[in-house]
């Protein structure tokens, strides 16, 4: 008989020798103790374990930070737009309060003058650049007529050119075919002021032997009925004399920059006297007795 012909039965039987004893072995070993032969699986089967769980982990953590940097770009966004309430708000708080502290100041000073003033809005300005002109929300509706002066509390503005019957339209003292009759307040000599462009104008027909100089005020003479008596024009920035000239260049910068103006006063009685607040009437009287004393 040839033993090492292939046999399922005896295959069978040999399989069952073997692994008979082992479960018998494994059945009767201590549970806290594993096989050698499980050892393998359960190493493996950690490795395994390991690696999900760190991979799982990392998913998790950067899902985690993804969905806070969306939470984070959503909350700034909305900071911002809250921001730009917050500053548009405070943009319109500082308006008002500029705004109340301007007419509060135009308010006192059309109470303290004799003048009979009708305060007037600034609602356009003339682009062409040989026109100097501004236009106000006020006109013939309102008692305003031609050539009525135009001031603010720092001085000259211009005077009321074409009125119409709820607009007017400044001619500024710095037009070209502005004229204004005015004096040197220090030495008293006299001229006309003329627009020389948007930021002087020019005392012109002076003598040769006037009296001015740099610094000197140019105020309004009254003569013309237009603008109250002794209203501040500007200051002189320059002098030219020639010596074969009968007359002098003189070059006055305007106290009032016209183009940042919101509201004016049209002057209602320019043609009566003693138009001016009482403090400014006062400091002209004691410049008058300084430059006396001088």
């Amino acid at each position: 008989m040839n033993y090492f012909t292939f046999d399922l039965k005896k295959l069978l039987i040999i399989l069952s020798l073997v692994f008979i004893p082992l479960v018998v072995i494994n059945m009767e070993h201590n549970p806290a103790q594993r096989p050698w032969f499980v050892k393998p699986f359960i190493f493996v089967s950690g490795f395994i374990e390991n690696i999900y769980s760190g991979f799982s982990s990392g998913v998790r953590g950067t899902t985690a930070l993804y969905l806070n940097l969306v939470d984070i770009k959503k909350n700034n966004r909305q900071l911002q737009i809250e921001n730009s309430e917050l500053s548009a708000q405070l943009g319109t708080l500082t308006e008002l309060k500029l705004e109340n502290q301007r007419l509060n100041q135009l308010l006192n000073f059309k109470e303290n003058t004799k003048m009979n003033l009708l305060t007037a809005k600034v609602i356009g300005k003339d682009l062409l650049i040989d026109h100097n002109t501004l236009t106000i929300n006020r006109g013939t509706s309102h008692g305003v007529k031609e050539f009525m002066a135009v001031i603010t509390i720092g001085g000259v503005v211009g005077y009321i050119v074409q009125p119409q019957a709820y607009t007017s339209q400044i001619l500024l003292l710095t037009d070209r075919y502005a004229s204004i009759d005015a004096i040197v307040q220090r030495s008293r000599a006299r001229g006309i002021i003329e627009g020389l462009n948007k930021d002087a104008c020019r005392l012109n027909y002076l003598q040769q032997d006037d009296d001015v100089k740099e610094g000197d005020r140019i105020v309004t003479s009254g003569l013309n009925n237009i603008f109250p008596k002794g209203f501040t024009i500007g200051n002189v920035t320059k002098v030219e004399k020639s010596r074969y000239d009968i007359s002098q260049e003189v070059t006055v910068t305007p106290s009032v920059n016209p183009f940042t103006l919101e509201e004016v006063f049209v002057v209602l009685n320019s043609n009566k006297e003693n138009f001016l607040p009482e403090e400014l009437e006062n400091n002209g009287q004691k410049e008058k007795a300084e430059n006396k004393d001088l």
